[in-house]
């Protein structure tokens, strides 16, 4: 199985920073210990004219240029570098190519190590968020399918990150060919809500029963309405227990309940995933790395099936 890293481009935060940058190196640094048949690569970077397929040339060049306003740093939650402008073209390269991966190349599923940066709308960043990697990656793959195969391909963005994918949901707000799923908490960011073509809100303190009841009708609804060619999966750590910022009550057992149902609902459908880490904030980093670990061994397990059914 392929996932795409980009750990590597550390961006240089103030002390005491409440975003916890050192989770994605840590990832990387377990699975190279504990599963190391997943095949690691360097993520490359997105260029201007893949990121303009979502994102306003202004917005494109006011990052890459330096050009963000106080107010728009502000917004996004990290000051400007150059490491900044690097490391947020290379978490949409990790999913562009987790998704070519998997649709293309005959993986059936593919991971980005990061990504999942779903407050980002097309002319601003928001939320830790600068460039919006799933609908990057979702737009493009469009645009390569059809020009191999001549007809459309329909994608469904599964969200699972405690906070609604709101600038996913307002860059498809008119796009029928792409369906939003959010499954978020109801009172966490952000706190204006955009429509998605499925929104389920859920009360603080949700355990794994009702979240897990939930999914399953928030997938049972998305198959009746939708009839996708290419899942891209936002798997969250942080609707866990032990999360700063989450809200939620699920235990690691539940999180892990909740990938494989996505994954297995993916899979029995022979609808290739792509999927990244999005959101995790936990007390402790551990955690937050714990429930990604167990994501990436569910997806093997899911990958497995893959390449042994195209045998």
């Amino acid at each position: 199985m392929r996932a795409f890293y980009s750990d590597q481009f550390v961006l240089p935060l103030p002390a005491g920073h409440r975003f916890p940058m050192p989770k994605y190196r840590r990832l990387r640094d377990r699975l190279l210990q504990e599963m190391p048949h997943i095949q690691l690569h360097v993520a490359q970077p997105a260029s201007d004219g893949e990121l303009a397929l979502v994102h306003t040339p202004s917005y494109i060049q006011s990052v890459a240029q330096g050009g963000l306003s106080a107010a728009q740093q502000k917004e996004i939650g990290f000051p400007w570098s150059p490491e900044m402008v690097q490391r947020s073209r290379r978490s949409v390269g990790a999913s562009v190519l987790a998704a070519r991966a998997a649709l293309f190349e005959g993986q059936g599923l593919a991971a980005n190590l990061a990504g999942g940066t779903h407050h980002a709308y097309a002319d601003k960043g928001s939320g830790f968020c600068v460039f919006n990697d799933a609908a990057v990656a979702a737009r493009l793959m469009q645009a390569e399918w059809f020009r191999q195969h001549k007809k459309p391909l329909k994608v469904a963005i599964i969200d699972l990150d405690v906070h609604q994918g709101n600038g996913t949901a307002k860059i498809f707000e008119r796009d029928d060919s792409v369906f939003t799923l959010s499954l978020h908490g109801a009172r966490n960011f952000p706190f204006a809500k955009e429509r998605s073509d499925l929104d389920v809100e859920l009360p603080d303190g949700c355990t794994d029963d009702a979240y897990l009841q939930a999914l399953e009708q928030a997938l049972d609804e998305l198959h009746t309405r939708f009839e996708p060619g290419l899942v891209m999966f936002l798997a969250g750590a942080d609707p866990h227990e032990g999360d700063r910022l989450g809200r939620l009550s699920l235990s690691f057992d539940g999180l892990e309940a909740r990938d494989r149902r996505v994954f297995d609902w993916a899979y029995q459908r022979r609808i290739p995933l792509a999927f990244s880490m999005a959101g995790g904030y936990g007390e402790s980093l551990e955690d937050t790395v714990q429930v990604q670990v167990n994501t990436y061994r569910v997806a093997y397990a899911y990958w497995q099936r893959w390449q042994n059914q195209s045998l």
